[in-house]
């Protein structure tokens, strides 16, 4: 177990080596998904436009006994997303497992989000990702097996006020989610999605910061049938579970962790 508290012995979830390629992994969410993912075998590419803290990720997995390489990528620039997943295939092989982890979540009034900002929340969390899904999965149909997860948010069920622009793309991504199971299946691909929701996550204190979450997270606590708030952790285990061979006949799927905030 490394100074983090996760834990990167491989005990295998696949019947041979798998790579795996987890976008906005140098924190949060992405960054438990990835030392998750390490933990069970895979090689990871632990990418984030912030590279610091990308390699820092990366680090404490090799530190563990798992596999990673910390690789810089903005997933709102195709130019980066060609980059990084060609460094990640130099190093690992065949790209298998993708997890669409790296987003934005810009809040403002409706009438005051202008269209260079709705245009960069989706190019990010909504173009970025079917733009990753475009670059792995030939690796993906040549290996006869793949796994994409999309991290999307509750919001995009159940909308939220002054994040207008970031619920329309995360429900775009979930739309997106089961476009392609239908058109990979055939393939030995499966695409599932994550909508998390009340997870603490540097988005979660932020918004608590701006005053958006009235008296605080622990306002909101009672209000969630599990009593407590979500962890990463919490996030990272579905996805493993997603991407197991055990999980073969589970595609187009919007799995909610969220304590039972959110049942759609």
């Amino acid at each position: 177990m490394d100074s983090t508290g996760h834990s990167a012995q491989p005990t295998p979830a696949w019947d041979r080596p798998r790579t795996a390629v987890v976008t906005g992994a140098g924190s949060g969410l992405g960054a438990a998904i990835a030392h998750r993912l390490a933990a069970e075998g895979a090689r990871v590419g632990v990418t984030d436009v912030d590279i610091e803290s990308a390699t820092t990720v990366a680090a404490d997995i090799a530190e563990a006994g798992g596999g990673a390489i910390a690789v810089e990528m903005d997933v709102g620039d195709q130019g980066s997303i060609k980059a990084g997943m060609s460094d990640v295939r130099e190093a690992f092989g065949p790209i298998t497992i993708l997890v669409n982890n790296a987003g934005i979540t810009p809040s403002a009034k409706f009438l005051e989000i202008d269209g260079e900002t709705f245009d960069r929340v989706m190019a990010v969390n909504l173009r970025g990702p079917f733009q990753c899904c475009q670059a792995v999965v030939p690796d993906m149909i040549g290996a006869g097996w793949g796994r994409i997860v999309n991290i999307s948010s509750s919001s995009a069920q159940t909308g939220n006020a002054r994040m207008a622009h970031y619920a329309a793309s995360k429900g775009g991504l979930i739309s997106l989610t089961r476009s392609l199971a239908l058109d990979l299946g055939r393939k030995g691909i499966t695409v599932n999605t994550i909508p998390p929701g009340f997870v603490e996550t540097p988005s979660l204190h932020a918004a608590a910061e701006a005053g958006e979450l009235g008296e605080g997270i622990h306002q909101h606590i009672p209000t969630t049938p599990m009593r407590r708030v979500g962890q990463p952790e919490d996030i990272a285990a579905a996805v493993a579970f997603l991407v197991r061979d055990e999980a073969d006949y589970i595609t187009g799927q919007v799995l909610g962790v969220n304590g039972g905030r959110t049942i759609v």
